[in-house]
């Protein structure tokens, strides 16, 4: 075991004892970095393995980003491509006059809703922060962000999506999650098929990474582990092992949705990037891609922005010690980056994200 190996372990186990999670999946290092395991799959369940399948959320956002920008490379479409050809529900949606407007209260939209718009968060759709009119009606009708899957098939949750008008004019402001969801549904209309079945041919095949995907195969669902929330102190199950609702196929489309996958997955696919899409896109993937103006509080939680940029899919780190790390977590606790050196880490845990769960992430990025 290397020595980056045991700090690793060191940081998880000590965690772990504290009971924050039942177990955990992490790596850190270069191109041969090792996985380790640590603790157990469940609250007194078996010993967690290198290859649990987890689920990573809004990790999530990194692939759909390159497999858009792959059918951009193929001249599917371009960047600042209107999408509504593809996705008629968002045609002449109207616009509210502020983020916080009651919903008739809206002027006629300015502009397209582009590709880019999508990958940068700033489409006009997105969770809204507060108790605002739009916020209540997205959790009215079940569009709401949140820790379990929409119910809604894809094609469902996008027609209540366009319900309702856009939260800015598409480019004017920053609200986060909601654009990606509209962006697997985009990809899996352009290809003509499941967002699914694309992403494993054009990606996960090609790149061996057989345990990643929307759902999780029936004759794997034993290795799915159990997720929690940490309230109060204690460990709360959310999802069983091998249950919920990523284990099997789902009885609806769910291009809309988020991925599973293991630490060795997602390590292949973050070595693979540079190989997956042209420099020129790289590049401007993983920089600051937000104007100054539209980085208000507002737009996300507290204490955000200061050093922090979004690229496409990606947080960027724009000062201090990680300048030209980007990365980013999923809401089930779990985290990766990207150094300019070529050092990945990567961290799979159980537990909901939360003030333990962050403080987990903070340490785990700061080790060498």
């Amino acid at each position: 075991m290397s020595s980056v190996s045991g700090t690793v372990r060191e940081l998880l186990t000590r965690h772990i004892e504290a009971g924050l999670m039942p177990g955990a999946t992490a790596l850190l290092g270069g191109p041969d970095a090792e996985p380790v395991a640590v603790g157990s799959s469940a609250v007194g369940g078996p010993p967690m393995a290198v290859d649990a399948i987890v689920r990573i959320q809004s990790m999530t956002k990194i692939v759909t980003s390159v497999a858009a920008l792959r059918l951009v490379e193929a001249g599917r479409l371009t960047l600042d491509d209107d999408v509504v050809p593809w996705l008629p529900e968002l045609a002449g949606r109207p616009v509210l006059t502020r983020p916080d407007a009651a919903l008739d209260d809206t002027v006629p939209r300015d502009g397209p809703i582009t590709l880019r718009h999508l990958l940068t968060n700033t489409s006009g759709y997105g969770i809204q922060m507060g108790d605002t009119p739009l916020a209540r009606a997205m959790r009215d009708n079940d569009t709401e962000a949140g820790p379990v899957p929409s119910p809604l098939g894809a094609d469902e949750w996008l027609a209540r999506m366009a319900e309702l008008p856009l939260a800015f004019q598409p480019g004017t402001g920053w609200r986060y999650h909601h654009g990606f969801a509209i962006l697997g549904i985009l990809v899996s209309r352009i290809v003509g098929r499941s967002l699914q079945d694309h992403l494993r041919d054009d990606l996960f095949g090609p790149l061996d990474m057989p345990d990643t995907g929307l759902w999780v195969p029936t004759d794997r669902c034993h290795r799915l582990t159990a997720a929690y929330r940490f309230e109060d102190g204690s460990l709360i199950e959310t999802e069983p092992t091998a249950g919920g609702p990523y284990a099997g196929p789902p009885p609806v489309d769910v291009s809309h949705g988020e991925l599973v996958s293991t630490v060795t997955d997602f390590h292949r696919f973050l070595r693979a990037i540079a190989t997956s899409v042209s420099t020129e896109h790289l590049k401007v993937m993983t920089q600051d891609q937000v104007p100054a103006s539209i980085k208000t509080d507002d737009s996300f939680y507290p204490g955000f922005w200061p050093g922090t940029g979004w690229g496409f899919g990606v947080s960027v780190v724009t000062e201090g010690d990680h300048l030209g790390r980007y990365g980013w977590s999923g809401g089930q606790g779990t985290d990766f980056f990207v150094d300019p050196d070529g050092t990945i880490g990567i961290l799979l845990t159980q537990t909901e994200l939360c003030e333990a769960t962050f403080a987990l992430l903070s340490e785990f990025q700061e080790l060498r």
